[in-house]
């Protein structure tokens, strides 16, 4: 027998043995040390997304038809998506039925719901208080964690607006003209609000490699090691999303004169641009735009508003906002 046709031996699989059982024991003792060690600050929150394409736009939106649990040291919370990606048990056709009013949810993890199950989401809660007051409705739960209004705005014309809704409810959150930058979508040039690039689906490629092999995906929901080290990397990426967002936005504020170099005002004047052309692309189609203020929670009997002081005009503005 030649030796390219040899069998392994007695010892290599006993080696191969030992180095599984090593492995697997130096796994558990990690995962249970990141339990005893990090019990208050590990949270296991798979992040089942995948990409999507609406329009020209290439985006990110929940695994669909897909079932998983967010768990914390505050509890554990079932996750169910539709077929079209939406936080619902129910699919949703374009064509709306006679006399339904349909609503449409625009956000991030505040409107997806982290750590609310199904029915407390916002949007559920909004279907149930229509149903009270006698109104046949469908609230559709369209949040994606790490959404900014730009990916709302062009999830909105290239997506949201083939249901027909009669309202459009954008749940607003303190982070968002931070997101709104980082992505780079858009830009404001000469006062004008202007496209920059039609793809964001940032760490969507790994994602669909982990999440097509079921030891992995399974760790994702159960494993405090796995999610320790995995937030930790992700945190990372961001970070260096963040500073490259910087970078390129501190060169496009370069190459315009008239443009106010300070990030905070920038980000402010282009979440009110988008602000405005989601108004803007509500009143063509017939639908009302609610803006709805998730505020920061300092702790349960004290918060405040997400809304920056600078925006409140631009929030206020149309005749289909309020408060006023």
């Amino acid at each position: 027998m030649s030796a390219a046709n040899a069998k392994p031996g007695k010892g290599c699989l006993v080696k191969i043995f030992l180095l599984l059982v090593s492995t697997g024991i130096a796994l558990a003792l990690a995962e249970i040390g990141t339990r005893i060690v990090f019990a208050d600050k590990v949270v296991l929150f798979p992040r089942f997304h995948t990409d999507a394409q609406y329009g020209p736009y290439h985006l990110r939106r929940l695994l669909p038809s897909t079932t998983f649990r967010h768990t914390d040291i505050d509890g554990s919370w079932l996750f169910k998506t539709n077929a079209q990606g939406f936080r619902d048990t129910r699919d949703y056709p374009y064509e709306k039925d006679p006399g339904v009013l349909r609503v449409l949810c625009l956000g991030d993890s505040q409107t997806e719901g982290f750590e609310v199950n199904q029915e407390n989401a916002f949007p559920k809660i909004i279907e149930r208080k229509l149903a009270q007051l006698g109104r046949k409705a469908e609230v559709m739960n369209t949040g994606i964690s790490g959404f900014g209004t730009a990916e709302e705005l062009a999830f909105l014309e290239n997506e949201g607006l083939k249901y027909k809704p009669d309202v459009v409810v954008l749940g607003w959150y303190a982070n968002d003209p931070d997101d709104n930058v980082k992505s780079g979508m858009f830009a404001v040039e000469n006062g004008q609000l202007v496209p920059r690039k039609y793809e964001h689906v940032p760490g969507v490629s790994i994602l669909n490699a982990i999440n097509r092999i079921p030891p992995l995906r399974w760790a994702s929901e159960h494993s405090w090691f796995y999610s320790l080290l995995f937030n930790h990397i992700w945190d990372l990426k961001k970070e260096l999303l963040s500073k490259k967002s910087a970078a390129e936005t501190a060169e496009f504020t370069a190459r315009a004169p008239s443009q106010d170099k300070t990030t905070v005002n920038y980000q402010n004047e282009l979440s009110a641009k988008l602000i405005e052309r989601l108004r803007e692309t509500c009143a063509k189609a017939g639908a009302r735009l609610v803006i709805l203020d998730i505020p920061l929670f300092k702790t349960a009997a004290d918060f405040e508003t997400s809304v920056p002081p600078e925006l409140t005009d631009t929030f206020k503005a149309g005749p289909d906002i309020y408060p006023k």
